[in-house]
């Protein structure tokens, strides 16, 4: 099992480079999403113009596992916050990291930032995104 975040779903679905990364995980039935970034990947799709009905769409033909929110998700979120606040991290980020712990699984994402910290949050991260060059 892998955690994907919202940039790796998004990236996937709007066919970004890299995205056969993301959809070789999907397609062997290995994603998950934290519910919080369900949230996230349905309002952006929305933002860029898909109707409600259609995002639904998009993100249920994945079918991702989700990853509920629950009360220890949000401590473990919680608990990330002093690790990654130098970083950036949203709310979202840390739901996606939090529910990667409790599983004790990777991530995948774009934000090759992320790669920083996989030692402070004691977990694999992976980028879907090619390296800059």
């Amino acid at each position: 099992m892998i955690v994907l975040d919202t940039s790796a779903v998004l990236g996937y679905l709007q066919n970004e480079p890299g995205c056969d990364i993301v959809a070789a995980e999907i397609l062997a039935g290995q994603g998950s999403i934290c519910v919080v970034n369900q949230t996230e990947v349905l309002s952006k799709l929305c933002d860029k113009g898909m109707s409600w009905p259609e995002a639904q769409k998009a993100l249920s033909k994945l079918a991702l596992l989700a990853e509920p929110f629950t009360a220890d998700t949000a401590l473990e979120a919680a608990r990330l916050r002093p690790l990654t606040r130098q970083h950036g991290l949203s709310l979202g980020d840390r739901a996606c990291l939090a529910a990667a712990r409790l599983r004790q699984c990777p991530v995948m994402t774009g934000d090759r930032d992320w790669l920083l910290i996989a030692d402070t949050v004691g977990l694999k991260i992976i980028s879907f995104r090619p390296s800059a060059h």
